[in-house]
């Protein structure tokens, strides 16, 4: 027998390999951070000799989910403004984002979305920095390095995206220090400046488990004709961000495609093989074809107030061969990082528009949370699915429960039926993160309450307390 640091006993290994294998009975061995055999669990048993074993039975065993498209920031915002005047919670965003958040604000609402991640089986995310129609805090690298270090503690991925604010620029931001605060305008070229210091400060740190890419803000110019004046800003911006993803080999992504903003996205040279594009509502035949061509990803949130206002054309992406990834929006303003919540609602959303329930299949859901999902990010070499010489990026399960019974049809349940808390077992880089429940590594109540006093500390400084409380029309209304 040769000695081993971590077997994984006797679960259903759902292996999203080649074959798309579903083992009863199987085992996963892992040595150091990555996995050296998948198979029978007997034949393991008598290959191995581990260090430490996990007891699957009656958990399915898969690889760690994949978020990818969310938002640093939005953890300490969820629900601001709700039911109040439209496009309340976008200002508010923007605003914090801007002028009311510290190096503190945003290690603590890294430290409170790993954690969360981590309880879900969310072992890679991105995060983009900031939010509020693309307003990032690039006016110094310190903000990123914060939210890294979070995340580098928590054990988990991340890929943290940057990039230029939306024009027009400048635009002002505030610091904070011990003795008040001061205002700067902040132009591309020092944006530009400061994402290149986090690229080289950060990407690849970690052993490779911390990421930067490059976000880019969408020019829609056929949605919003006050941007056809600040086209050679959008042109400048697109061709300095597109160099810098090239220059250093990250991905590109942007936030907010709709119809025809594909197809002008590659008019700016956006497009390609590590390209991935959220929200892609109410695509045009061009969208489609743009991306068809360019080999780029589209991610779609199913739970983002854009998938209300309009649809992600899946189904269609899909058969004309686009590869199409899950991604949760973040955690705010009405949403979380339980990315199983997110692959029902992907399925019921299309169902309900195409009136079939036979649309979009669990087995193709699971898909776009795992494998999938890590072509996007260009990780599929890494991580992604359970198979030998990936990095042992792996969650348990736990289907003995009553909403998870009986036990059989493995992939139907953990796609119809589970979610973030059905979660045991937490491993990433064959560290065990979290088991049976329990994260040993971090301070919960600590990052819980650490969370608690940042919150408070900026609706303090923004002024913006009002919008925590509850809306005129809460109750026995049809509508806010």
């Amino acid at each position: 027998m040769t000695e081993l640091d971590l077997l994984i006993d006797n679960g259903v290994v759902i292996t999203l390999d080649a074959e798309r294998r579903v083992l009863e009975n199987a085992s996963v061995a892992v040595q150091g951070q990555r996995i050296v055999e998948v198979g029978p669990a007997a034949e393991l048993r008598a290959r191995w000799r581990p260090r430490q074993t996990l007891d699957a039975r009656r958990k399915v065993v898969l690889p760690g989910l994949i978020d990818c498209h969310a938002h640093a920031g939005h953890g300490l915002l969820r629900t601001l403004g709700t039911g109040g005047a439209p496009g309340a919670w976008m200002r508010a965003a923007q605003q914090i984002y801007t002028r009311d958040t510290d190096e503190h604000f945003w290690h603590t609402e890294a430290a409170l979305a790993a954690l969360e991640k981590l309880r879900g089986g969310v072992t890679c995310g991105v995060s983009l920095l900031g939010g509020g129609d693309s307003i990032m805090r690039v006016d110094d690298a310190r903000y990123a390095r914060a939210h890294c270090d979070a995340f580098d503690a928590a054990g988990l991925r991340s890929v943290l995206a940057v990039g230029p604010s939306k024009p027009p620029a400048p635009r002002r931001y505030r610091t904070w220090s011990d003795s008040g605060f001061t205002d700067a305008d902040i132009g591309l070229e020092t944006m530009l400046d400061v994402c290149e210091q986090i690229v080289r400060e950060q990407h690849g740190r970690a052993g490779g488990r911390i990421q930067v890419a490059v976000c880019v803000p969408v020019y829609a110019p056929m949605h919003d004709a006050a941007q056809r004046a600040l086209e050679p800003q959008f042109q400048a911006l697109s061709r300095a961000c597109a160099e810098l993803a090239a220059r250093h080999g990250l991905g590109l992504t942007q936030d907010g495609h709709r119809a025809g903003t594909i197809a002008q996205a590659a008019v700016l040279g956006l497009l390609g093989p590590r390209a991935y594009l959220s929200h892609s509502i109410d695509l045009t035949e061009d969208d489609i074809a743009a991306a068809h061509a360019a080999g780029a990803h589209i991610v779609h949130n199913p739970s983002a107030v854009m998938a209300i206002k309009g649809r992600c054309p899946v189904p269609e992406l899909i058969e004309r061969g686009v590869n199409v990834v899950i991604g949760s929006d973040g955690s705010a303003p009405d949403r979380g990082y339980d990315m199983f919540r997110h692959m029902f609602q992907a399925m019921h959303y299309q169902r309900r528009h195409f009136r079939d329930p036979d649309v979009l299949p669990h087995g193709k859901a699971l898909e776009m949370v795992t494998i999938d999902a890590a072509h996007a990010l260009g990780l599929q070499h890494e991580i992604g699915s359970l198979e030998v010489g990936k990095q042992a990026d792996i969650v348990l399960v736990d289907l003995f429960k009553p909403h998870l019974m009986p036990l059989n049809m493995p992939v139907l349940r953990v796609t119809c039926f589970a979610n973030a808390a059905d979660v045991d077992t937490t491993i990433v880089a064959g560290r065990v993160l979290m088991q049976g429940r329990r994260v040993t590594h971090l301070d919960e109540t600590q990052v819980l309450e650490q969370a608690q006093t940042a919150c408070e500390r900026m609706l303090a400084r923004s002024g913006l307390a009002a919008l925590t409380a509850d809306p005129a029309r809460l109750w026995g209304a049809s509508h806010y």
